[in-house]
């Protein structure tokens, strides 16, 4: 469970477990009542929720309120619009996960020179410095999770294997480390794989990426996908087409996991952590609000997960009991001789 990546500007981790408040600035935050508004990519997959789950339970244990969910669905130019909208708005703070790179910086650049707190999860696009333009970044090691996820599909590629990548194409920092740290792994320790790469703008398009890289290389023997819904769009496109491929990805959602522990393509999951990613980020931003030191960036550990340890994992990532379609497979597991 350690933590092998750096920051966005080269940081050192501060685990998430060793951020916490005092007991003066939990007495100040319920007293202040703070207002936040959380500006996340999409809300509706699995680690959306969780993450968002994390920060409205932290946020709330301390009398701060979250005031306002944005669903940006993907589209740069509905977050540009939303900050600059929040930036007037009555809130204290914002969370937010900015979806490109300088593209978002201004609008970002905007909540804090308005006088609200800003955290940032995942990315800390172009030009924008902690302290000065927002507190702090929190994130799960995307690197250590690229790492994860090449040493879990590796078994299941043969000598010389070709193994494709699913990347995102627009400009973002945790998807971009996790696929560097998959290259590097391979390039390390199986030298003989040759990898190709598509990228998909929006994760309703990754059925135009896999089948891209069939035309182009049908002997393609494994894929690793940046996280879990385009994955899942990968599994339905390849069962389309008669193909059936490895496949390694990154968050511990319900369709991911029921697939791997079924005997299905996916074979392996980098899970995040993001009910706890969110609690951190809520830490992170009631310190900043209080004008606490905050940790430039604050990381979680990845969790290698196998259909072997689907149910333990689940509990961990979820904070609750694992869907019957995993325990049931666990039971099968544990009922053989």
């Amino acid at each position: 469970m350690t933590i092998a990546g750096l920051g966005p500007h080269g940081e050192r981790a501060v685990p998430a477990n060793q951020i916490a408040l005092s007991a003066a600035d939990e007495m100040e935050a319920h007293r202040r009542r703070f207002a936040v508004a959380a500006v996340l990519h999409t809300t509706t997959s699995d680690w959306s929720k969780q993450e968002l789950a994390g920060i409205v339970t932290m946020l709330g244990r301390y009398g701060a309120a979250v005031v306002e969910v944005v669903d940006c669905g993907f589209e740069v130019a509905a977050q540009i619009a939303a900050l600059h909208r929040l930036a007037d708005a009555a809130v204290d703070a914002v969370i937010s996960i900015p979806i490109g790179n300088a593209e978002v910086a201004e609008a970002h650049r905007a909540v804090t020179r308005a006088g609200k707190s800003l955290v940032l999860l995942d990315n800390a696009p172009t030009g924008l410095l902690p302290g000065t333009d927002y507190a702090s970044v929190v994130s799960t090691d995307n690197f250590g999770l690229g790492q994860t996820c090449a040493s879990l599909l590796s078994p299941h590629i043969g000598e010389g294997g070709l193994v494709g990548i699913l990347g995102y194409a627009n400009d973002f920092y945790a998807t971009h480390e996790r696929e560097i740290a998959f290259r590097k792994w391979m390039a390390t320790l199986r030298t003989d794989v040759t990898i190709v790469r598509e990228r998909f703008v929006s994760p309703e398009r990754a059925e135009e990426a896999v089948l891209g890289l069939l035309e182009r290389s049908p002997q393609l023997a494994g894929l690793f996908a940046v996280w879990d819904v385009p994955a899942m769009k990968a599994v339905s496109t390849l069962r389309g087409t008669g193909r059936e491929l490895a496949i390694a990805t990154v968050d511990l959602g319900n369709e991911a996991a029921i697939e791997m522990v079924s005997g299905g393509m996916i074979k392996g999951i980098g899970a995040q952590l993001p009910y706890d990613q969110g609690a951190a980020a809520a830490t992170a931003t009631l310190l900043a609000l209080m004008k606490a030191p905050v940790p430039p960036w604050v990381a979680l550990p990845g969790l290698a997960v196998t259909s072997e340890n689907a149910v333990e994992a689940y509990q961990l990532v979820w904070h609750q009991p694992a869907p019957g379609a995993l325990m049931s497979s666990r039971l099968r597991d544990t009922s053989t001789p």
